[in-house]
Parts: structure tokens; sequence; C-alpha cells
């Protein structure tokens, strides 16, 4: 999938997750966790924006499939990406 970049405000809850994950695989609870008192609506809206910009990989835990296991690209990958597309 081709990295596409994101707005500001993405960027900056991107920059959060990536200090505290970087390359670790967490969960939606781990997110919410993380951005305590944040509006759910804007959580829900900034992962789907990270998935679809490419800068967030998904997948179903292989245990239990109604809990998706994130992972985020590295900025260093996303960025070659967008300079090489």
């Amino acid at each position: 999938m081709k990295t596409e970049p994101l707005p500001k405000w993405i960027m900056k809850k991107y920059a959060k997750l990536w200090h505290k994950f970087q390359d670790k695989e967490f969960t939606y609870k781990d997110v919410t966790d993380l951005f305590t008192g944040e509006n759910i609506n804007v959580i829900r809206t900034m992962v789907s924006q990270l998935r679809k910009c490419g800068w967030l990989t998904v997948q179903l835990d292989p245990k239990d499939s109604r809990i998706r296991i994130y992972k985020l690209n590295s900025p260093d990958d996303a960025i070659k990406e967008m300079k090489d597309g």
C-alpha cells in the first residue's frame, strides 16, 4: 500500500503512538488507554485514517477474531514510500 501524507492533527497523534509503541504490536484498547479523555470518535477517525493512508497495518488476533492487532509503519519507511511514489 502506498503511504499518503497525514493531516497535521493525525500526525501529532501518530508521533505519540510511535513514541509509545514504535514497531511493537498493540490493540485498540492500548490506543484508547494512551489517549485517555479523548473523544472516542476522534480515536476511531485517527485509527481509520492511519490505516487508509498506509501508516498503520491491521490484522486479526489469531486467538480472538473480534480483536485487531495494530502495528505502526516506521516514519522513515513511510517518508521513503512517499518520496518513491
